[in-house]
């Protein structure tokens, strides 16, 4: 017997109950999502969109929005500001139903594709979108010297004493199957920017006298086999997987182009093995990395099967 649908109950109220939520990909909303509503956990709302939308436009996008035209009115009132940088990010350039080779600034991620699609991250990558094409818009409208730069995935040193998100994808095949290999489907066909390079991508840009419109920054283009490879290479302690599950998708490397940025006269000074190595010596710094990996049956599985071919 086929179980009735409920309706979602975030749809009219969800500005007003707490929404505590917690990623995990058994369930099939659109992060997907657990949603715990006034203690009540709720698990089979065949979508939850309607009322998800409602809260992440609410708690997402509009902050996203408001918050770069806060800061570009600001500067138009200050009098003073004669150029912006804006740190975009590669998901508002390559969501599309159709994988280009190569990205460039001319490529924008679809909305109406991001909607439909409704992939891990979807509200985030609206969210870079739209907060970027209206910061641009305002600036043209207002004659305001803004400058976007999009980075790809940021490895490198770092500051925080947590784990930085885009390290917590970069070090997936690092720290095992057990709690991150959700993240392997980033890792498919990446690309990477060392952190100094892009802060170093900052400041070129705004002061170079002829910088205008938007800059990708991104050094290396690879795929996560060519990843796993250097990897186990460079760290011989730690158990990296050297098999993944993309049957039917395709592992070619695509390439975000920084052909712009370069032609200006930037120079990139990091290997992909530079990020990594800074990477993981401050991660094991501060605790959030341990010094090797221990091999889980799955990885066992995983050694012994190479070992036989």
């Amino acid at each position: 017997m086929k179980r009735r649908q409920k309706a979602c109950p975030l749809h009219h109220t969800a500005s007003h109950w707490p929404l505590l939520w917690q990623v995990d990909r058994g369930f099939s909303c659109p992060f997907p999502l657990y949603l715990l509503i006034q203690n009540k956990m709720i698990t089979d709302c065949p979508s939850c969109v309607c009322g998800l939308v409602f809260f992440y436009k609410n708690e997402v996008i509009k902050p996203a929005v408001n918050g770069i035209l806060n800061v570009l009115r600001s500067c138009l009132k200050a009098k003073t500001i004669r150029r912006v940088v804006f740190t975009s990010s590669a998901g508002a350039v390559a969501r599309q139903e159709k994988q280009l080779p190569v990205y460039d600034e001319s490529s924008w991620s679809d909305l109406e594709f991001i909607k439909k699609k409704k992939m891990t991250g979807w509200m985030y990558f609206m969210s870079k979108t739209l907060s970027e094409k209206i910061a641009l818009e305002f600036a043209e409208e207002n004659s305001l010297d803004l400058i976007t730069i999009i980075p790809t995935l940021v490895v490198g040193q770092f500051l925080t004493p947590w784990m930085p998100p885009s390290m917590i994808t970069a070090f997936a095949l690092i720290t095992g199957y057990a709690r991150n290999e959700a993240h392997y489907s980033i890792l498919k066909q990446v690309k990477f920017v060392h952190l100094d390079d892009l802060c170093n991508a900052h400041i070129f840009l705004l002061e170079h006298p002829e910088a205008k419109g938007r800059y990708i920054c991104s050094s290396h283009n690879t795929n996560i086999i060519e990843l796993a490879k250097m990897l186990r290479k460079r760290f011989p302690e730690y158990h990296i997987p050297t098999e993944f599950n993309f049957e039917g998708e395709s592992l070619e490397v695509v390439a975000f182009s920084s052909r712009k940025l370069t032609e200006l006269g930037f120079e990139f000074k990091y290997s992909l093995e530079d990020m990594y190595v800074g990477a993981t010596e401050s991660a094991r710094e501060k605790g959030l990395l341990p010094n090797q990996t221990q091999l889980n049956d799955k990885n066992l599985k995983s050694e012994e099967a190479e070992k036989t071919h």
